[in-house]
């Protein structure tokens, strides 16, 4: 019984995060950004769990995908471009505020930008 409430679990999370790249593929209009929201969604999809309901340090997979997109994100438009796909996702994955604040140095890395519903992206330089 134990099993199968994982794989059901597993199969929910996957489906959210296939859901949310395709609904933010299709809102997040198009910039000078080389980042793709659909990357950014990938480099943090191992943290979904995480942010709703996690405690203590994320997981390793989550610092990676974190790590990554930081490498990613490094002009000012790829960072505006990140945090956009970031605020819009956040609004369905309904992520823990402290948690999502403190990503980023939890797993040592620098975005540039705080992880918050309420940041202004368009003022990240």
């Amino acid at each position: 019984m134990f099993q199968f409430t994982m794989k059901g679990s597993f199969k929910v999370s996957m489906l959210l995060v296939i859901t949310i790249v395709s609904l933010l593929m299709l809102s997040v209009p198009s910039s000078d950004a080389a980042i793709s929201c659909s990357a950014v969604i990938q480099d943090v999809a191992p943290c979904v769990t995480y942010l709703r309901s996690g405690s203590g340090l994320p997981p390793a997979a989550c610092c990676t995908g974190a790590k990554a997109l930081a490498a990613a994100a490094k002009a000012t438009a790829d960072k505006q471009a990140a945090c956009a796909c970031l605020k819009s996702a956040s609004g369905s994955i309904n992520p823990n505020p402290g948690l999502a604040k403190s990503l980023p140095g939890n797993c040592g890395i620098s975005l540039g930008f705080t992880i918050s519903a309420n940041v202004d992206c368009t003022k990240i330089t």
